[in-house]
């Protein structure tokens, strides 16, 4: 963490917010809630080095983003792809891209320079430019035929590319027909999936981590 943020904490007992600030960029003296004092409560943690996998399997691991509308899904995408040493990302159709978008830039924190990304303008075209070059496409998708995430197959011995789609409309039934899997976030509550960049990061995960 950056040495500057301190809690701080209102000086009004009938209010009693606490919260953290950057020292750096704003030095808050009155609480936002109630305009009381504030007071400095203790210092944020200290900066350490994340703990990295020790090893992680070596495959290509690649994803393709099938219009998906919201840039703050696609920075967080950016994120998860960096975590997990994503070779590529194929942002297709209405996916906003980083050298447009601030927003992906700003929410991707840095990971669109670490992760490298084309755009395409028409998704099923670049699922069988992929498909042709030898890789395995996993679709992403709640429909007829798709199997729980724990039974995902998922071999190795290709390129793995994990499709996402747009989350009214899902993924392109093309690509879906064009899939080697179809995969699914089994669901324990009332919604029927998750957030795309949530599902991404999981399924990610659980590609290149699993045994």
């Amino acid at each position: 963490m950056n040495r500057d943020i301190f809690f701080v904490e209102c000086q009004n007992s009938a209010c009693g917010l606490r919260f953290p600030i950057d020292l750096a960029i704003f030095e808050g003296k009155y609480c936002p809630r109630c305009g009381s004092p504030l007071q400095k409560a203790t210092p944020g943690l200290q900066s350490a080095q994340p703990a990295r996998a020790e090893a992680v399997k070596n495959f290509t691991l690649i994803g393709l983003l099938d219009n998906v509308r919201s840039s703050l899904n696609v920075g967080g995408i950016f994120r998860s792809a960096d975590a997990v040493r994503m070779s590529h990302l194929h942002l297709c159709g209405i996916t906003p891209t980083p050298d447009i978008s601030a927003e992906v830039a700003k929410t991707a924190l840095g990971a669109q320079a670490s992760v490298s990304w084309s755009y395409h303008a028409n998704a099923v075209s670049a699922a069988k430019g992929l498909k042709e070059q030898g890789c395995r496409l996993i679709a992403l998708e709640v429909t007829h035929g798709a199997v729980p995430i724990s039974a995902m197959k998922a071999a190795r011995d290709k390129p793995i590319v994990l499709m996402v789609g747009n989350e009214p409309a899902g993924l392109d039934p093309e690509l879906v027909a064009l899939s080697d899997e179809v995969v699914y976030l089994p669901m324990m509550g009332v919604k029927e999936s998750l957030n795309v960049a949530v599902s991404f990061s999981i399924v990610v995960y659980w590609l290149r981590l699993r045994d």
